[in-house]
């Protein structure tokens, strides 16, 4: 029901004169699923990657009126998914004011509103629930009881109301007789102690609950939503069978199946435009990059793959490169910047503290995981833009003849982390050839992508070992890697600088 509607029914009997129909939770969402349907509008605002899999099956649950578990690895936006239900709710819904576990006028449960109308009638005054109030959610926790998600046994109100514990008056309701004609949430559900997750096997098929042994239930209208890792990762506790089997659709939710859409959902909720004073660009192929990262990721030997990689590491990822351009712009009194091979790597601890690494991994260390991951991207996506330099062809090889021999014949180019951006293009317009080789493969839309796009190619010779790279704390120096090999050796310095 509208807003303006809404505020002009204010008692029970202009809610009777109305017409208002009362309905149950999962029929008023079907209904509305239905309608949304017929006129074309998006179901799930933000929701990336899943249009043609996780969505038809939620759609195919709510018209058969089912309780849903969404089970999938973390960050996959089960959460989210499940706080979207709310979409599908009326917009306004009446209830009994002053009730608990919003007393449909028509068919009230409580003995409180059942007093109110017996007393007053047609007078008994209702409030109207936005449907954003008509959602609640709890994360299963150890520490998570009965009396929380169901209800207790109040001793403290039966003292001061002088009711004997007999009372309906001294039930102190939990959560999910509080979400009546609502949708209930539980997050992590394996999490829930299996003593917990037996309490609410009558609410998923009787639909009611009972209190410390009263003699009277309280029938239910709820929409149960659930959401869990697969039952094989998680160690802290299964789903237990008879609850598993009350719950009418399990739906298998997955991370983005391309770059693509691994894309969008980063570009969506990433932190870049930040209002302040700097424009930071961020090029397509970093972008991409970023991306790649989390797909080596998901594949690796070295990474845990029960505990997955979140979509959330390729979010704060592309933000750590943001700032790290945005703090080198800030030094050299710069207004505009683009992100830079090196800001890059800066993401590493956006990677670390997300990447849970098996055995192999541990052995080799987090931080040289991550940088072989990030070099692997770079090596793939530089592949997407440039021919092969590995290919036996002589047409590929020849592409980077100019730029390998400028190295071999001794020089090399120093790129300091914080180098500002006219020293920047500066310094890598020395390297011979290396600019019409970027112009003629990859079309830079600016300047500035220009220069970061020759940056990119230095980098992905030294991954195709082809160039030799000193890493340093705040720089990267490209040589020839015969010279590189030598030096390495000892002191030898087998060319000059070109500074």
């Amino acid at each position: 029901m509208a807003r303006a509607t809404a505020e002009k029914l204010t008692t029970l009997g202009a809610l009777k004169k109305s017409g208002w129909e009362s309905v149950p939770i999962k029929l008023e969402m079907r209904n509305n699923l239905v309608r949304k349907l017929n006129k074309g509008e998006k179901l799930f605002p933000g929701i990336v990657g899943y249009e043609k899999t996780v969505i038809p099956q939620l759609e195919h649950a709510l018209l058969s009126r089912h309780d849903i578990i969404l089970l999938g690895l973390r960050g996959q936006a089960k959460s989210r998914i499940l706080r979207l239900l709310v979409n599908f709710l009326d917009e306004f819904m009446p209830v009994i004011a002053g009730s608990e576990i919003n007393d449909d006028p028509f068919n009230p449960l409580s003995k409180y509103a059942k007093k109110l109308i017996e007393e007053k009638g047609d007078d008994t005054p209702i409030s109207w629930l936005h449907r954003s109030e008509r959602y609640a959610e709890k994360l299963a926790t150890p520490d998570t009881g009965v009396a929380d998600i169901i209800g207790d046994v109040d001793p403290i109100k039966a003292a001061t109301r002088r009711l004997t514990l007999s009372d309906e008056d001294v039930i102190n309701f939990g959560l999910i007789p509080r979400t009546n004609r609502g949708i209930f949430a539980i997050n992590e559900l394996p999490d829930l102690q299996p003593r917990i997750q037996v309490s609410l096997l009558n609410v998923m098929q009787e639909r009611d609950i009972q209190i410390r042994g009263f003699n009277v239930r309280v029938p239910l209208d709820v929409m149960m939503v659930f959401s869990a890792n697969p039952e094989d990762y998680t160690n802290r506790g299964n789903i237990i069978t008879p609850l598993k089997d009350r719950i009418d659709s399990q739906i298998i939710t997955h991370y983005p199946k391309s770059i693509d859409a691994g894309m969008e959902i980063t570009r969506q909720e990433a932190w870049v435009q930040r209002d302040s004073g700097l424009e930071v660009i961020v090029p397509h192929f970093v972008r991409e990059v970023v991306e790649q990262v989390a797909f080596e990721a998901r594949g690796s030997e070295y990474i845990d793959q029960k505990s997955g990689v979140s979509a959330r590491m390729t979010i704060t990822a592309i933000e750590h490169m943001v700032s790290s351009a945005e703090r080198r712009a800030v030094i050299n009194g710069e207004k505009k910047t683009i992100i830079r091979v090196s800001d890059i790597y800066y993401a590493i601890p956006a990677l670390t503290g997300k990447l849970e690494l098996v055995y192999e991994g541990e052995q080799e260390g987090a931080l040289n995981v991550a940088k072989l991951l990030i070099g692997t991207s770079i090596n793939k996506v530089f592949k997407k833009y440039f021919p092969d330099p590995q290919k036996k062809d002589e047409g590929s090889k020849s592409l980077y003849t100019g730029v390998i021999t400028w190295f071999a014949k001794g020089h090399k180019i120093d790129l300091p982390d914080n180098l500002s951006a006219k020293e920047y293009a500066k310094r890598l317009s020395k390297v011979a050839d290396l600019k019409e080789l970027v112009k003629m493969n990859a079309r830079p839309e600016s300047n500035e992508e220009l220069y970061a796009m020759m940056d990119f190619v230095l980098e992905a010779l030294h991954q195709n070992s082809i160039l030799g790279k000193d890493d340093l704390d705040d720089q990267r120096s490209f040589t020839d890697l015969v010279g590189s090999m030598l030096g390495s050796l000892g002191d030898f310095n087998g060319g000059y600088d070109d500074e």
